[in-house]
């Protein structure tokens, strides 16, 4: 007999529905943590939004929840309609979010799940939010392997694509080899390599100075068959606006690393669904 992920049918069927809606499904994902996977993920997504995008990003990452305060709505509460579905938080008209840092007490509570209280929220997140139409969904999760983006992958069962950040230390890519094996042996579509903090930009004379060996990045690529779809330069105030709740690429979308989310950004939407 074979294993099902879903309870009953009509749990299958409201995933289904929910997920027939959505035209694209792109997890974000990194093997090392610390490399700046969440600030990727909210300032792709926003850029998509203000291409005219339907967006949604759905934070699986239950004990480090950053999404509510990268996006500025720490303070915002999940909301359900008169259907008793739940109702993402409101960015734009075209960008919301859900987070399980959307229903804690407190910033400082912690969530202390194993295994399956997780694949049950995150069930719950597919089946009983309102997402509506949506261009694309981005789905943050935590660094590894693990429980959440196991989940999310037997869920969507090849449905859904990949977008892997590294930053170029060879303690991070060893460990982001993981996730690009992880994401080819369970059926992802992967979309490509983002470098952040790849380099300085001599603000003077518009330099590029690489303070980490950029091949270690390449040879990672070339052995996983994938492309490197940008590097993010350095730059403080990608990470005073997260600080901030703040898009980096709304108020300085013309610095160098402003430009290369753009160029990212466009790439992503080139790729189209296969």
């Amino acid at each position: 007999m074979a294993f099902s992920i879903f309870s009953n049918k009509d749990e299958e069927k409201r995933f289904s529905e929910a997920v027939s809606k959505i035209k694209r499904i792109i997890v974000v994902m990194s093997g090392k943590g610390g490399v700046g996977k969440s600030s990727v993920a909210v300032n792709l997504a926003y850029y998509l939004a203000s291409q005219g995008k339907n967006i949604g990003v759905m934070d699986v990452d239950f004990h480090g929840p950053s999404i509510p305060k990268l996006l500025g709505i720490e303070n915002r509460r999940l909301d359900s309609d008169r259907s008793g579905k739940i109702m993402p938080v409101k960015i734009t008209d075209s960008f919301h979010a859900v987070s399980i840092g959307l229903v804690l007490d407190s910033v400082d509570n912690p969530v202390i799940w194993r295994g399956p209280m997780k694949t049950s929220a995150i069930k719950q997140f597919f089946c009983d939010v309102q997402w509506g139409e949506l261009d694309f969904l981005i789905i943050d999760s935590p660094p590894g392997t693990g429980d959440e983006p196991l989940t999310v992958a037997q869920f969507l069962n090849g449905r859904a694509e990949s977008l892997i950040v590294t930053t170029p230390q060879e303690v991070a890519i060893s460990d982001v080899r993981k996730s690009l094996s992880f994401a080819e042996n369970l059926g992802f579509r992967n979309l490509g390599i983002v470098v952040n903090m790849s380099h300085f930009v001599c603000p003077h004379c518009n330099e590029k100075s690489y303070i980490f060996n950029p091949g270690n990045i390449k040879r990672m690529a070339d052995d996983h068959n994938t492309e490197i779809l940008g590097e993010i330069p350095i730059e403080p105030l990608v990470s005073e606006c997260g600080d901030k709740g703040g898009f980096f690429v709304s108020f300085y979308g013309k610095t160098p690393a402003g430009l290369e989310f753009e160029n990212i950004g466009e790439k992503i939407i080139s790729k189209k669904k296969e």
